[in-house]
């Protein structure tokens, strides 16, 4: 694969979340803390349902490959950021930007479809819960997983070869603590209307056409649950919903509005793009962990085989 002389510009400055010297140290020590905490909560759910057999179900498989995702989306742009923060040359090459926003689309778009499937996963639950171990088999829950990320893949590859193809001018500074493609199409002096019409198309794609699949499953959940006579049934059905649907409108709500905020690096958009990027990997096992009692159960089972083989 062949570049385009970017004789122009090698480098891109990507201005960050702040350029105060005395406030930056403090946002370094407080997103470190918080990329470490992703880490952590990722890792140990990552750990807990690959070692504790009774977690080996579906519900679990999906959360176990969430996990993966949230320590991969994190990991793309966090790194980089405390790198800038403590950096007086806020600098990244051009080819390390690209390869970041296709990183970031890929895991962004891959989270996405994989929500998506794990709507569809409570669907089969609720609806049929005793044909559920058939219907949700191991071979579909693979097959999910694999048409999520290349799906996403794909349409990122597609994306980025295409910006590969763009000649960037002499205003090289993004407004922004990472890159991503519609900030670097602001920077090119080439005709981007090809990329923005086919960014749009991707986002339509991943994002609207994946919520849409997921309002159309929880609308069936409600229907189905309205049907259950019973309040403690109700109650049951809703709980075994709430971790995820909160996940969903954490990353949907923070995404949406994180994308269709211009790129002018407002302390708004950058707000919602950490939420997006930063702070949600963190939350998801948080919210899996304290809302699920199956989680915490297991928790702690790990925990006293673990003071068991001290002792």
């Amino acid at each position: 694969m062949t570049m385009k002389n970017y004789s122009a510009v090698s480098e891109f400055i990507l201005l960050g979340l702040s350029t105060d010297p005395y406030i930056q140290p403090l946002l370094f020590v407080f997103f470190l803390l918080i990329y470490l905490l992703t880490l952590m909560g990722n890792f140990l759910m990552l750990l807990v349902i690959t070692a504790d057999s009774y977690l080996h179900t579906p519900m679990y498989f999906f959360l176990r490959q969430l996990s993966f995702l949230d320590l991969c989306h994190s990991s793309v742009t966090t790194p980089k950021m405390l790198e800038n923060l403590l950096s007086e040359r806020k600098t990244i090459f051009v080819e390390s930007c690209l390869a970041q926003a296709f990183f970031v689309f890929a895991t962004g778009g891959t989270e996405a479809c994989l929500l998506a499937a794990m709507a569809y996963d409570r669907y089969v639950a609720i609806s049929s819960p005793l044909l559920y171990s058939q219907v949700m088999s191991n071979q579909l829950c693979v097959g999910l997983v694999w048409v999520s990320w290349v799906l996403a893949f794909v349409d990122a590859l597609i994306n980025i070869l295409m910006a590969i193809n763009l000649d960037f001018c002499e205003d090289h500074t993004i407004p922004h603590f990472s890159c991503e493609l519609s900030s670097l199409f602001l920077l090119s002096c080439s005709d981007t209307s090809i990329n923005f019409t086919l960014l749009l198309c991707s986002s339509v794609l991943h994002f609207f056409g994946t919520l849409v699949m997921i309002v159309s499953s929880y609308a069936r959940i409600v229907s189905t649950i309205l049907r259950v006579s019973s309040i403690t049934g109700r109650s049951k059905a809703f709980s075994t919903c709430s971790s995820h649907l909160s996940t969903v409108i954490l990353f949907y709500g923070s995404g949406f509005i994180s994308y269709l905020l211009p790129s002018s690096g407002s302390a708004l958009e950058m707000f919602f793009s950490l939420q997006y990027s930063v702070i949600i990997p963190m939350l998801n096992p948080l919210i899996y962990s304290l809302k699920n009692k199956e989680v915490k159960v297991a928790v702690g089972r790990r925990v006293r085989k673990y003071f068991h083989l001290l002792m």
